[in-house]
């Protein structure tokens, strides 16, 4: 006989835990190797998309370089609104694009369809409570993220 204890216990492991829920989403059927076609068809390229490609890369790494001197100002002059207002912008668009990059690396819209684009509009939402957070940041607290970042240090 079990006592009170146990059959909480039994209870507990006998629920669907988190990783069992992500294992039973529904995922679009691929083909074997995710390979279309034959060997002897031609290849067809996808169609060119406008935010694609070198356009795409070359603005994450100016959001990145921008970044550099951004910090390096913040910590050798004193607060700055504007200043700290842009390394606020810089880092929120610095994170959203990491960020779009692995859902569309891990959760791509090819195979879990409209899970992609419900992280992504998760992706979207979030930014937008961050930055207002960062706002109010910026309205309340004196030297805004950087007043913040050296009270770290010195604490």
């Amino acid at each position: 006989m079990l006592s009170r204890v146990g059959l909480q216990a039994q209870k507990l492991i006998a629920r669907p835990s988190f990783v069992q829920a992500v294992r039973h989403i529904k995922t679009i059927p691929q083909p074997p190797g995710y390979i279309v076609g034959t060997v002897n068809d031609a290849y067809q390229p996808p169609k060119p998309h406008k935010s694609h490609g070198s356009a795409h890369w070359t603005g994450e790494r100016a959001i990145a370089i921008g970044l550099v001197p951004l910090i390096g100002a913040s910590f050798f002059s004193g607060p700055s609104v504007v200043l700290d207002s842009t390394l606020s912008a810089f880092l929120l668009a610095h994170s959203w694009v990491g960020f779009q990059s692995c859902i569309i690396d891990y959760i791509p819209s090819r195979v879990y369809g409209s899970y992609h684009n419900y992280a992504m509009y998760l992706l979207t939402f979030g930014t937008g409570v961050a930055a207002y957070g960062v706002y109010e940041i910026e309205k309340k607290e004196e030297g805004g993220v950087t007043g913040i970042v050296a009270k770290l240090f010195t604490a």
